[in-house]
This record gives C-alpha cells, structure tokens and sequence, in this order.
C-alpha cells in the first residue's frame, strides 16, 4: 500500500460501525471516501452528517445485491480500498427472518467481490499492487467458548444462529475469491462493537434508551452470556491500520480484551445514569431489569485473541469498558433528537403496518 491519499469506497456507511469508520476518515486520514448505503432500517445519514459537506465524502444511494448499481459507483469513484461492512447484524431478526441474511450478506458480499475483482484486473502497475478489498466480520462465526480460551484466527467455523451462519458463508467467499482469483483481500472478525450511533436495537443503546423511558430493561436468561465489548472508535482504527497496513490475505480478529457477562453490563450502565440523570423517584434504574426467556442457541460466551494485529500492526484498544460506557451513556444523554428520531420513525412505521 503506498503513502498517498487513497479512495476508499465503504459499504453500509450509514450504519453504525460504517458511519463511524467515515467519520474517522474524514477527520484524520487525507482518503476520500464514498458512502454506498442502501439506507436499510438501521442506516441513517443523520450518523454522517457531521461530514456530509465535506469535500473529501459523497454519497450513492444503492443495495449491494444489485451488480449494476454496485458496478456504476465502482466505475464513477476508481477505488484503491473497498471496505466491506454492509450487512444485516442482528441475530434476533436473522432468527425471525434469515432471508434478508441470506441475501444481504451472501449474495451482496459475492456481488461486491466480483465488482472489485472486474475493477482490480482494470486496474495498471501500482494502482492493481496497491488496491485491497477489506472484508469486515464478525466472532460470531467461531461458535461459542466454555469458561476458558480465546477465538484466534485459525479457530474453526462453528456459526450457530442465522447471522453467523451468513456471515461464516461470506467470510469463505472473500477466502475463496482471495486464492482461486488472486483478489488482495483482507478479513476482519471483531468482537461487540458499542459506542455512540448505534441503532437502538442492540443490547447497550436498548438499555440506555428503555431505562430513560421508565421501561423494564431485558436481558436474556440470566444475563450470563460473556462478551469481549469493542468500543467503536477503536475498531475503525483497527480497520484503517489493517487496510493501510495489512498483509495481504490475512485475517486479522479485532478485540476490547474487555471480556464482561451481560448483566454486569447492563447494570454498569444502569449505575451510569443514576449518577448522571437519576430517577425522579430516587430508586435505581436497576430495580427495571426484567430477566427473560433466553433467546434460540444463545452463544454462551465469545473472547477474542487480538495478538495478531498488536504484534504485526500495532494496534490496541484504548478504551477501558469502564471509560467506553461511560463515553456512550454521555453521547446518548446528549444526543436525545438522534435516538429519539429513530424511535418515532419506527413507531410510525408500524402505525403504516411497515415492519422495522
């Protein structure tokens, strides 16, 4: 990879980790960068729009499934980095729904990597050497761990929902595509990402947003199930320095090394706002938790081995999960019209009988 600016072309930038990534880019990177987003249920432009007037980012409208759509933003935007990140993320709607998963990030991934393979072989001299097609994943295709170990990069495929199984199914096309077309490719597998942005659906935003709302907080089971919690920021810097710096074909995990069960989660951002924006009543915004029925095959516990990228890269976390919730609570509480927004679009869409 060489020193100059690159143009990088970002999937799923509207979304949470795409949004994130976009940001940081056009804060502190000289790379350019296209936005393409189909502007799904969980993507909004209102996560970009602190850099939608900057000179360096634009925006196209389009679903990753579509090879004409994806081939024309290639064609118009030549490329030096395609960094992958559209896809459907939550594994309760893949239980619900898996169709969407299939399409989405099965179909779209292998729409996505033939586009970049026609565009590569294009490509002349330094510009072919230098172009990188970045595949972003998840540990969720490693299966689940017992009390002990860590996921590393030679871990076997074990998916266990719908999700996981797609992207487990995605990761081996972009493998594939890598050693059978000479693709330069690069995978990333990343433990829970949190941090400012996040559709409200998952487990840290859910939890702040319903505890505001004087609503019962749901944790499956007993809120056993383990985590190793990534703060945002810190994987998009994991993803710049693989894009820049990654060995071709690599796999690289991503981690927080903040491995933590879901109920002490819950109840550190609980603890946050009570002293942040307590109760009116004075109680706890943990006398809210209500235990639930444990959703279908719920992983027990993932950790990751992030060895690789800190020895090669030299990349590590800088957020504690004790420093990065408290930065999240604070974002949410200071950002009500975002999530608030969010919320009131969804709630009219079922009024509309539209399922979000």
């Amino acid at each position: 990879m060489t020193d100059k600016p690159l143009r990088i072309l970002v999937t799923g930038g509207a979304g949470f980790i795409g949004s994130a990534l976009i940001r940081h880019l056009i804060g502190d990177s000289p790379h350019e960068v296209l936005n393409f987003d189909k502007l799904t249920y969980a993507a909004t432009l209102g996560s970009v729009e602190s850099v939608a007037s900057h000179p360096r980012y634009r925006f196209v409208r389009g679903d990753v499934c579509d090879k004409h759509a994806v081939a024309s933003a290639i064609n118009a935007f030549r490329p030096d980095v395609i960094t992958h990140l559209a896809a459907e993320s939550h594994v309760d709607r893949s239980i619900d729904g898996p169709d969407a998963f299939i399409q989405t990030n099965l179909v779209g991934t292998y729409v996505m990597i033939e586009a970049a393979r026609d565009h590569w072989r294009s490509l002349d001299g330094e510009q072919a050497a230098a172009f990188r097609f970045h595949h972003i994943s998840t540990d969720e295709v490693y299966g689940s761990l017992g009390p002990t170990g860590l996921f590393s990069e030679s871990t076997p495929y074990d998916p266990r929902s719908p999700y996981s199984a797609s992207k487990a199914g995605s990761d081996h096309l972009v493998r594939a595509w890598g050693h059978t077309f000479g693709l330069p490719v690069l995978i990333t597998n990343c433990s829970n990402n949190y941090g400012p942005f996040q559709f409200p659906e998952k487990l840290i935003p859910l939890v702040i947003v319903k505890a505001l709302a004087g609503e019962p907080l749901p944790v499956y089971g007993k809120g056993e199930q383990v985590r190793d919690w990534l703060f945002v920021d810190d994987h998009v810097r994991a993803l710049r320095t693989v894009f820049e710096r990654g060995r071709i074909g690599r796999t690289y995990n991503v981690g927080g090394n903040n491995e933590r069960p879901n109920i002490q989660i819950v109840r550190m951002l609980c603890a946050i706002l009570d002293r942040l924006e307590p109760r009116g009543d004075g109680a706890s915004y943990a006398d809210q938790i209500a235990f639930v029925t444990d959703r279908p095959g719920h992983d027990m516990r993932y950790a990751i081995d992030a060895s690789r990228i800190r020895e090669e890269l030299d990349w590590v976390p800088a957020e504690t999960v004790e420093s990065g919730m408290e930065q999240t609570v604070r974002w949410y509480l200071e950002h009500r019209a975002w999530w608030e927004g969010i919320l009131a679009e969804r709630q009219a869409a079922r009024r509309r009988g539209i399922a979000q």
